[in-house]
């Protein structure tokens, strides 16, 4: 046994599996020719970000552009300071309401799926820890006995000699060149000890990849001794990741853009190991604009950060993915656009045709994404997510529209599943409002009248319309009694000949409409009145314009 086995059995006695055991446990997948296997791999320290939401949904998307693809859920909690109590069921959650659900890897509290686990590295110690041993046992790592006070002492040193590069490495690490007496007599003296990579990186050598999003990217090899294993035999995050993306598999690797400045050591780590390097996909953030200028979502400032904004908003998730979609991919919108009924899922991702600079985020686009998908949903899928929404976050709405569920869906049926279907809702918050007027208990009557319109007027209107009024007309000749009222009350039923000669008459037959419509409503515009009309029935809409006539004669 040499010295270096020696090291590693006085550092992992415990540990009896090799990196070869594992290689059995966790074999290749056994996919097919060009499968992709992704994850998305947070840490449970906050809420989702929508930062993390877009990168699990590009990361589901390039396994999902292949046969036989795998994405799945790591949950990287190897650093149980910035943990954050039910931390895994916010993320799992937050995935869920927006529809993605991973193939395999943590499904829920103390549950997980799939032959590649534990998912959660705090699961995982005895894996890393026969790693690092092996790695000791080749003389690419050694322990570290130095303090937090000399590594502080080593900083002020190397800040006094201005030396280009700070950290750990060359003449600078203390420990890399220890005798094994000297390692020997500190361990057994029970001294605390970090375990670092021994880095075979030179200053002047450059590591070349080829990123899918940012294209080609050359930077300075890894240098430093960096830490693999803390003082309680836990991973870094670095060591962590590499170990893990090898034995789950994972063949692309897709995350934010602040991570390419560890590739080097990420490439260093794999290669030390004997592990293929996976492919790299570095998304840029989504950014916002502020004050004339651009910056990244804020956890802190923009409530629209966490997806759990876009859930208690009551955004549908198909709005949301849609809505990423036009930022993930550019050419998504003109697919859409020749694809209007198609599922997303048909839509074909590529890494390739992501921005290298990053999306800019606009909940105004988002807005209209999201009218334009309500807009094409059956009123019974409105009916079903509106009150799923309603009986969380609005209880006297859920018990509005559950109260009578043909009714309710009466509502939603108006003007829905024609070619050209009304876009007047973006997100089930604004369902209240927009049915306020079917519902007494919600409705405020106000009969505010355009300014080219008369009280008088407006009387004559709807006294000469109760006189015809049915509410089972169907629409022609409801609108034909409309056009009849005109001419009497100084109105025209023609529009093009009121433009042609607008001091000849009070109004158009457009206007006769929205006084029975404000009257009705309170509303300018609305879905298709006379079907407001037939739902509302014949005693209620008789009561608003008796109503809207007192209004206007007093």
């Amino acid at each position: 046994m040499n010295e270096n086995e020696k090291l590693a059995e006085l550092l992992f006695p415990t540990i009896t599996k090799t990196p070869e055991d594992y290689e059995t446990i966790y074999p290749e997948r056994g996919l097919s020719e060009g499968a992709r296997v992704s994850r998305f791999a947070p840490s449970p320290t906050g809420f989702l970000h929508l930062g993390g939401l877009f990168a699990s949904m590009v990361s589901n998307l390039t396994t999902k552009a292949t046969d036989d693809g795998v994405f799945f859920l790591r949950i990287e909690d190897t650093d149980k300071k910035r943990e954050i109590e039910d931390g895994v069921s916010a993320i799992i959650t937050g995935l869920a309401d927006f529809g993605i659900v991973p193939d395999e890897g943590v499904m829920g509290f103390n549950k997980e799926s799939g032959n590649y686990g534990p998912y959660q590295q705090s699961h995982r110690k005895e894996i890393y820890q026969a790693i690092a041993k092996s790695l000791v046992q080749r003389g690419l790592a050694y322990p570290c006995f130095c303090s937090e006070e000399e590594l502080n002492e080593l900083r002020a040193e190397q800040e006094k000699a201005g030396t280009d590069i700070q950290g750990y490495f060359g003449e600078w690490a203390k420990c890399r060149n220890l005798s094994f007496d000297e390692q020997k007599t500190k361990i057994e003296a029970g001294l605390p000890y970090t375990l670092r990579l021994r880095s075979e990186g030179k200053p002047e050598n450059r590591i070349k990849f080829d990123d899918l999003i940012k294209g080609k990217i050359e930077m300075p090899e890894n240098i430093q001794d960096v830490v693999l294993l803390k003082t309680d035999g836990i991973p870094t995050y670095h060591f962590a990741h590499a170990v893990d993306d090898h034995f789950m598999r994972t063949t692309h690797v897709v995350r934010g853009d602040e991570w390419i400045s560890s590739v080097p050591l990420h490439i260093q780590l794999f290669k030390a190991c004997g592990y293929k390097v996976p492919k790299y996909a570095h998304i840029s953030p989504i950014m916002k604009e502020d004050n004339g200028g651009k910056r990244k979502l804020s956890k802190r400032k923009d409530p629209e950060a966490s997806v759990s904004f876009y859930t208690q908003s009551g955004y549908p998730k198909e709005s949301v993915i849609e809505y990423l979609l036009t930022i993930a991919n550019s050419n998504f919108e003109d697919w859409r656009k020749a694809n209007k009924d198609a599922d997303q899922s048909a839509f074909p991702f590529n890494l390739k045709k992501m921005s290298a600079s990053g999306a800019l985020f606009d909940l105004n686009k988002l807005n209209d994404v999201s009218k334009n998908v309500i807009s094409l949903m059956t009123a019974d899928a409105v009916y079903e997510k509106a009150t799923t929404w309603a009986k969380s976050y609005d209880e006297e709405l859920y018990k509005l529209l559950t109260a009578d569920e043909a009714f309710a869906k009466g509502i939603f049926s108006i003007d829905r599943g024609t070619a050209k279907p009304r876009k007047d809702i973006a997100k089930w918050d604004e369902i209240k409002d927009y049915v306020s007027y079917f519902f007494n208990d919600i409705y405020t009557p106000d009969f505010t009248l355009p300014e080219n319109i008369s009280k008088e007027d407006a009387a004559a209107i709807l006294e000469a319309y109760l006189k015809v009024f049915d509410a089972n007309d169907d629409k022609d000749t409801w609108f034909g009694k409309i056009k009849e009222l005109c001419e009497p009350l100084g109105f025209t039923p023609n529009v093009k000949e009121y433009k042609k000669n607008p001091d000849a008459f009070k109004g158009h037959v457009g206007d006769v409409s929205t006084v029975i419509r404000i009257a009705i409503t309170s509303r300018r515009n609305t879905p298709d009145l006379c079907s407001i009309i037939a739902l509302l029935g014949n005693d209620e809409v008789k009561a608003r314009l008796n109503n809207a006539l007192d209004e206007y004669n007093k």
